[in-house]
């Protein structure tokens, strides 16, 4: 026979393990650190959600007719990345150090793109801003795109393009920097983007800049090493 009070032990014990909790010694229950862990950073993107949507509402709230049409053209004309090309089209037209950060630029607007599209869009899926609910003026309106917000593909690829091209010619990375955040900021102000949308295209504008940059670096490198040395013969 079992001693008295048994009986009701391992059933209680059963139920605190479906549950997903543990008792202390004093018999308090706690949650696992991993749910805690998942609450904390749900939480923190409920967070980060809705002061995006705030910043959003508030630059859509604001007057500002005097940049508004300057703003939607610069936003149109960055479509496919047609001012990072002529750019890059004018500095292939100088030998040496312009030409090779033409290359470079090119290169990581490729890399961003393709990142941005292919990898960004699909895995994320964010809808696209609800421009009239945010009454966004009409005379900034330019077309909404159909692919997903998430992140910036116009900011990824304009950011890409200076990072590169300023890692060759330093002289014209703050002008094509200040360039690539007008483009980023027009996306948000004509309505198309979250804050949050530019915010991840420019960080991955510059891992993909950085990756240009590290691919040439072991490009140079191997150069050199796997060049056959005249006049010597092996043993």
């Amino acid at each position: 026979m079992r001693p008295s009070g048994e009986e009701g032990a391992l059933p209680a014990v059963t139920g605190l393990a479906a549950s997903g909790t543990a008792a202390d010694g004093d018999g308090r229950r706690h949650r696992p650190r991993s749910a805690t862990l998942r609450g904390r950073i749900d939480a923190t993107l409920r967070g980060l959600r809705a002061l995006d949507g705030a910043v959003y509402a508030a630059v859509a709230a604001t007057p500002a007719p005097t940049l508004d049409t300057a703003l939607r053209r610069l936003s149109q004309a960055a479509d496919h990345s047609r001012i990072s090309f002529a750019l890059a089209a004018a500095l292939a037209t100088v030998p040496g150090r312009p030409r090779q950060a033409a290359a470079a630029g090119v290169c990581a607007i490729a890399v961003a793109s393709a990142s941005a599209d292919l990898v960004g869009k699909r895995l994320v899926r964010r809808s696209r801003p609800d421009r009239e609910a945010a009454r966004v003026a009409m005379a900034r309106h330019v077309p909404m795109p159909a692919s997903a917000s998430f992140p910036s593909g116009h900011t990824a690829s304009a950011v890409a393009f200076a990072a590169a091209v300023g890692s060759v010619l330093p002289l014209a990375g703050p002008p094509l920097g200040l360039l690539a955040a007008a483009v980023g900021y027009s996306r948000v102000h004509t309505g198309v983007h979250y804050p949050g949308d530019v915010a991840a295209g420019a960080l991955l504008g510059l891992a993909s800049a950085a990756a240009v940059r590290e691919c040439a670096t072991c490009r140079r490198i191997r150069g050199p090493l796997n060049t056959p040395t005249s006049g010597r013969r092996g043993g």
